[in-house]
């Protein structure tokens, strides 16, 4: 891959190599791979950090054996790692959508709405550790998890009628459906334009241009999808809609001729009302957009070896993979100020770990205790002693720390920090401290949403005495700003024109 190339890449894909890099890492798909092939599906689902909300005897209780028969079936054929490195994720650091609701299988049921099997992500300031957890939605009466913030399935990210995304037993329809096979790889321009990398013809409708250019589309599957979305409203052909963007939609009209031929899609002839237009089915994102491992793999940011390996096998056996072309990504280059060799008092000196912490191996004990004691009084220290003391506070791999923790490998960032400090290491103040504080911090705000203790966005808190978990993130003299975060009760009040201001506080 040439360095200036990935410079100029979008900062969506370089989104997604930062995603496959660090958001399911090898062991993670390891440990739920073995836990799977022995049929330890809720093993499988810790291993990949995702909560069982299950309890398959009172679902048996309640809608019978048959269902609960099925729903085991799908669970032993689920594969939380790849569920995990298809799930929809967001700009700018590539954590998982918020606040999200994904039907992953649709089961009929003898009331009028059928059930789903769904995964949910928490919402944005309960997100610590990127955790998910699974439940059956049993209707718009289901109480169970009513503090989440959109319990109900979304109808933008489903897949239900994509599940060669997470059914380890359907993995290799992932080439077919994506259009691996027919879909030739466009070799990246020289200097790729914010209109080079997309493809995407003039659609009708209320489109956004800065939305309609965020990524790329893949319309020459649009006809096929659609047919699948409509059969599974009960629709032979008629309308759709696709999401281009928060401000952005399209509706088009799904046509065939014949029954020899095989299906299109062409503008809508007749303007709908908008409340028509919201009612029609939306094509899933997983069926919009091109596959951001395709995408990957054409532009040489990613190798075929770093892909999930039932996402590699499935490209690999439609040669997407070989004809890709992509060169090895180099790895990082060492710096010219390498922690590991230091100039002191005119010589090279070694640091390296000893006995489990990180140590000037070229000075004798009783001299580094010496000098320690003469920093603890306020001389100068030894370059060999600043060195460790740097790399202690803000080590190089500070960043791949940060990532990690973002992305929830809790034990993959302290993995760094002892291959780094040594496992008897004492961290000393400064960002690695912080970086890890904070992460431990927001996993209690976590703990607290899935106890129910907290259903509420932080900032509700103001609206109340400010002792509520929301105090710390606003003072009883500070009013938070709205957003579409926030309540509808606290907005609808912080808004009123009617209600003097000074009844805001108390």
């Amino acid at each position: 891959m040439a360095h200036h190339f990935a410079n100029e890449a979008p900062a969506r894909l370089l989104m997604w190599q930062r995603v496959r890099e660090y958001a399911v890492p090898p062991s993670m798909i390891e440990t739920a791979t073995a836990r799977r092939a022995v049929g330890d599906w809720a093993g499988a689902c810790a291993a990949a950090r995702l909560d069982v909300d299950l309890d398959l005897r009172a679902v048996r209780d309640r809608h019978g054996t048959d269902l609960v028969t099925r729903l085991r079936r799908d669970l032993r054929l689920l594969a939380p790692d790849l569920l995990r490195w298809h799930m929809p994720r967001i700009a700018p650091d590539g954590r998982l959508r918020p606040g999200l609701t994904l039907s992953l299988a649709c089961y009929p049921s003898s009331g009028t709405t059928p059930l789903h099997l769904v995964v949910r992500t928490p919402p944005a300031w309960a997100d610590a550790g990127q955790r998910m957890s699974l439940a059956l939605w049993e209707g718009p009466g289901d109480g169970v998890h009513g503090h989440h913030p959109h319990p109900h399935p979304d109808r933008r990210f489903r897949l239900d009628l994509h599940r060669h995304l997470w059914d380890s037993g359907r993995s290799g329809e992932l080439a077919r459906r994506c259009g691996a096979g027919r879909v030739p790889a466009v070799p990246p321009p020289a200097r790729p334009s914010a209109r080079s990398w997309r493809v995407l013809p003039d659609l009708p409708g209320r489109v956004d241009a800065s939305d309609v250019h965020d990524g790329a589309w893949a319309v020459a599957r649009w006809a096929a999808e659609a047919e699948l979305l409509l059969r599974a409203e009960g629709r032979p052909l008629g309308a759709f809609t696709v999401r281009l963007g928060a401000r952005s939609r399209t509706v088009l009209e799904l046509v065939a001729p014949d029954d020899s031929h095989a299906p299109t899609f062409r503008p809508l002839r007749e303007a709908l009302p908008p409340q028509e237009v919201a009612a029609l089915p939306v094509l899933p994102e997983a069926a919009a957009r091109v596959l951001p491992d395709l995408e990957l793999l054409r532009a040489g940011l990613v190798e075929a070896e770093r892909l999930h390996p039932l996402v590699a096998a499935a490209l690999e056996a439609s040669g997407s993979v070989a004809a890709s072309g992509t060169a090895p990504v180099a790895g990082p280059t060492p710096r010219s100020g390498d922690p590991h060799r230091v100039e002191c008092r005119g010589e090279i000196h070694r640091i390296a770990l000893r006995d489990g912490v990180l140590t000037a191996i070229d000075h004798e004990p009783t001299q580094l205790r010496r000098e320690e004691l003469l920093v603890a009084l306020g001389g100068p220290a030894l370059p060999c002693l600043r060195a460790i003391d740097a790399v202690h506070r803000n080590p190089e791999e500070l960043p791949a720390v940060r990532e990690r923790l973002a992305h929830g490998d809790v034990t993959g960032a302290l993995d760094v920090v002892e291959r780094l400090l040594g496992p008897g290491a004492i961290l000393r103040d400064g960002p690695l401290r912080q970086e890890l504080e904070s992460a431990a911090a927001r996993r209690i705000d976590h703990g607290l949403f899935r106890s129910g203790l907290v259903a509420e966005h932080p900032a509700a808190g103001a609206a109340g005495d400010g002792k509520t978990s929301g105090a710390r993130h606003s003072e009883a003299d500070h009013r938070p700003r709205l957003n579409r975060r926030t309540p509808h009760d606290m907005s609808r009040k912080r808004s009123s024109r009617a209600r003097p201001r000074t009844g805001l506080h108390r």
